[in-house]
């Protein structure tokens, strides 16, 4: 079955961000990330749990990202608005038609 995505929906502006990984001069890698584009997107909280290890408390946050197709997405990148960073899990093309992709994300930093 189609889903159907009101395109009137895509309307948070994110910043898609590709990393670009150096050598640190001591055999390990410097990771910086890099602006690729600015687009509009819709946004929806999927899922958020508490998990403990190593004395600490982690919380997962997941969310569903929708945006208008783009050929240059991959799972190495990530969106970005403001200070919250979202890493790209999964990339899918809904209704197999070219004009959207949604992107399983995992929230950075929380």
């Amino acid at each position: 079955m189609a889903e159907f995505i009101d395109p009137g929906m895509l309307r948070t502006d994110l910043i898609v961000e590709d990393a670009i990984e150096s050598g640190d001069g001591a055999g390990g890698v410097v990771r910086m990330w890099v602006e690729v584009a600015t687009l509009f997107a819709h946004i929806e909280p999927v899922r958020a749990r508490m998990r403990y290890g190593a004395d600490q408390r982690q919380v997962d946050i997941t969310h569903r990202v929708t945006v208008r197709h783009r050929a240059d997405i991959a799972r190495r990148m990530r969106f970005r608005r403001g200070e919250r960073v979202f890493a790209i899990e999964t990339i899918s093309d809904p209704d197999e038609t070219g004009r959207y992709l949604v992107c399983e994300t995992r929230e950075a930093g929380r």
